[in-house]
């Protein structure tokens, strides 16, 4: 009777029949009185949120402190109710860190039973030896099960440290159950999504998890399943780490193992694309996730207010996705998806992180920080709560709170370099240098894995930290940052290198260029100053044909331009006046203004260069048409367009006159010919016989022997009041002639 009653209740749990299942499992309990059964009962009610009946049931007869599976699901009990300390009373608060050591002991030795010693020699006790064979393999079954079960503690203890804020021990803890188990994939992607380690340390983390410890039946694919299984990890790993493991893990799950179509598969590519910059192919990726639909549209039960699951995605891809339709500027998505998930799921936290995106996509601040405060009240570990929170009052300019916000985003997340980069950019709005360097450096620490000597700039070897980064992740953001302090400290040679290993990081990552724009315009600014010239114009003409999708700096800006987020990056810090933005800080530069500002710094430099006004007069005018009738004319680009008229005017009348005075030299050597050709004639020319004698209106001038005046407007006047001088006095000597025509030319 018993085998029959359990194997209904088996039968109506999997068919999802929980009410059966517990009238069925109580009378199997009330039959048998075994601890195995009263575990599978409180298991059913754990199934059914039912806690406190599952809680009851574990107390009986002492299973907690006799079983450790009594024990790991009473503690998931209390943790679903909220009640950590009673976890963590139960739990312990020390790991077993001596399973740590013989895991691998343990799981090569079961390897070898199954799989060398049956193939050993033949003895006389071959049935002894089986039985023996067969009592170790259970041992060691058993064995690892207990393993199971202390690995599922470490990671509930770690959960109960994150809940009271004690992440370097949650880390631990975390840290401790996936190396006593390497299949407790709950504790690794505890680790991941929190960003409790730096990209460098989840990369030498994942190189000393012992995968051959896989629990496989066939011995033969353990290499395989190995493998496999460390490729899934590596999937997980921060984008920022090393970029070819990634990619070659990626493409061998997506390849080898046709695994190109799965879910998590397609987020982490998004995920990749999202760190190159290249948002419009990573929201094509996420939008392909969202319109897969785990079940027909047509029964799914759209007036169910608890429909999330309905949606059928994973809690990671919204933040992502609505990451995506902000950078791309799609304000009529957002609107939509955030009034979907509000009816479907409105007790998500990533609903409301969705309304908060789409007001702060839309400059609503202050109803975008309403939303973002309660996304992060409702899960207090996400990071995009809690940086978009933090974004709205930098967006405002209070740089004091906006800072008070990152920080606790750093300390939620202290492997992720994102809050301390951006506190970094804070402090340099502010002006404190100092500060802006040190959490700068820190994130550049963090984003890399490199350590520096100091945190002060003279013992900060660059060589050996900064531009030693080919063979490790790292956010070229965080170089851009820090080149943007050095420029204003005038550290302009260690500035201009930093932004060009910034964009040789970016270009070697496969990031978009066009959104590190900005970061090219730093490098051209910086180079002005070192009056490179030449080298500046270069880099800002490469800025305009990147912005613009590869038009020249000739081209219609507007008509030429193709990338629609060109302004995305466009204000992190282009370091000068002339662009209005040194903040280094996004400032919402929309792409008109991103075009303009290239070109009046493509103009400042022309202004610089000699004999380049007019093409800097091209350029500003350019800059003054793009921005149209802002600010007054364009700002600063119409103020120096009317200084560069005024000193391209002085110009052109400084080279007229220059022409003036050698086309009054060459006609005056030409009057002298005539005088001697006539005095050896006699005749021709105004003289005492022809004083009258006046030049043809045609531009023909008889007195000069027939050469035709080319000048034009000032000049021609100027040429024929010359020549009337020279007329009235050519009864004179020559060489008198000759000296009069000098002296009215001075």
């Amino acid at each position: 009777m018993e085998k029959f009653l359990r194997s209904w209740r088996q039968d109506a749990v999997n068919r999802g029949q929980h009410d059966t299942a517990v009238y069925i499992g109580d009378k199997i309990l009330a039959l048998s009185n075994l601890d195995s059964d009263a575990f599978w009962l409180a298991q059913v009610h754990f199934s059914t949120r039912n806690y406190t009946r599952a809680l009851s049931l574990l107390s009986r007869k002492d299973l907690i402190e006799r079983s450790l599976s009594c024990r790991y699901l009473a503690a998931n009990c209390f943790i679903k109710q909220g009640r950590y300390e009673h976890a963590l009373n139960l739990l312990g608060e020390d790991d077993p860190v001596q399973f740590i050591q013989t895991t691998t002991n343990a799981r090569r030795k079961l390897a070898h039973v199954n799989g060398t010693a049956r193939h050993g020699p033949k003895t006389g006790r071959g049935q002894k030896d089986r039985i023996d064979v067969s009592e170790e393999r259970d041992r060691d079954r058993e064995q690892a099960k207990e393993l199971r079960f202390e690995a599922g503690m470490c990671y509930l203890r770690g959960l109960c440290y994150a809940r009271r804020d004690a992440f370097d021990r949650a880390r631990d803890c975390y840290k401790n159950a996936v190396r006593i188990d390497v299949q407790c994939f709950e504790a690794f992607e505890e680790l991941m999504k929190n960003s409790m380690m730096s990209p460098a340390e989840e990369l030498a983390f994942l190189e000393e998890l012992d995968f051959d410890s896989v629990r496989v039946e066939d011995q033969s694919s353990l290499t395989e399943a190995a493998d496999f299984t460390k490729m899934l990890y590596t999937t997980r790993l921060s984008k920022y780490t090393s970029p070819g493991i990634l990619a070659h893990a990626t493409e061998t799950l997506s390849t080898h193992y046709n695994l190109a179509s799965n879910p998590d598969m397609l987020l982490a590519r998004a995920e990749m694309l999202y760190t190159q910059c290249r948002f419009h192919q990573a929201l094509a990726i996420t939008t392909e996730i969202l319109n897969t639909k785990p079940e027909p549209a047509s029964i799914l039960d759209t007036s169910d207010s608890n429909t999330a699951a309905a949606l059928g995605h994973s809690k990671q891809l919204y933040p992502l996705h609505l990451a995506l339709l902000y950078e791309t500027g799609s304000h009529n998505t957002l609107f939509h998806l955030s009034h979907t998930l509000s009816v479907h799921a409105p007790h998500e936290s990533y609903t409301y992180l969705a309304i908060g995106t789409y007001y702060f996509a839309t400059a609503r601040i202050a109803e975008a920080r309403r939303f973002f405060s309660k996304a992060s009240l409702m899960d207090p570990h996400s990071a995009a709560a809690w940086i978009g929170f933090a974004h709205t009052f930098a967006a405002e300019g209070e740089h004091d709170q906006a800072i008070a916000a990152y920080s606790t985003g750093s300390r939620l997340f202290q492997g992720s370099h994102l809050p301390q980069v951006f506190m970094g950019m804070q402090h340099l709005a502010l002006n404190n240098m100092q500060l802006a360097w040190q959490y700068c450096s820190r994130a550049f620490e963090m984003s890399t894995g490199v350590a520096k000597s100091s945190s002060d700039l003279e013992s900060f070897d660059l060589n050996n930290s900064l531009f030693n980064t080919k063979d490790i992740g790292c956010d070229p953001l965080v170089l851009n940052e820090i080149g943007v302090i050095l420029y204003h400290q005038s550290n302009l040679p260690n500035a201009a290198r930093l932004f060009k290993r910034a964009l040789e990081l970016a270009s070697s990552l496969g990031c978009n260029m066009t959104a590190w724009v900005a970061t090219r315009a730093n490098l051209a600014h910086t180079l002005r100053r070192l009056n490179r010239l030449e080298e500046a114009l270069a880099e800002f003409d490469e800025c305009l044909r990147t912005a613009t999708g590869g038009a020249s700096p000739s081209t219609n800006v507007f008509e030429s331009s193709t990338h629609p987020n060109a302004a995305s990056f466009a204000g992190l810090s282009i370091a000068d006046a002339a662009t209005s933005n040194t903040s280094g800080q996004a400032s919402g530069y929309d792409e008109r203004n991103l075009i303009g500002s290239i070109h009046t710094s493509r103009g400042i430099v022309l202004l610089s260069m000699l004999g380049r006004t007019k093409d800097a007069v091209m350029a500003l005018h350019e800059a003054v048409r793009v921005l149209g009738g802002d600010a007054g004319g364009g700002g600063i680009a119409g103020t120096l367009l009317g200084r560069a008229i005024e000193i391209w005017a002085l110009e052109e009348d400084g080279e007229q006159d220059s022409e003036d005075e050698n086309d009054a030299e060459y006609n005056a050597s030409a009057a002298n010919v005539n005088v001697r050709s006539r005095k050896a004639v006699g005749g021709g020319g105004k003289s005492r016989n022809n004083p009258g004698a006046v030049p043809d209106e045609g531009g023909y001038d008889p007195t000069h022997g027939g050469i035709l005046v080319l000048g034009k407007g000032k000049r021609k006047g100027r040429q024929m009041d010359y020549e009337r001088t020279v007329a009235s006095e050519l009864d004179g000597d020559a060489d008198e002639i000759l000296e009069a025509a000098y002296s009215s030319l001075r």
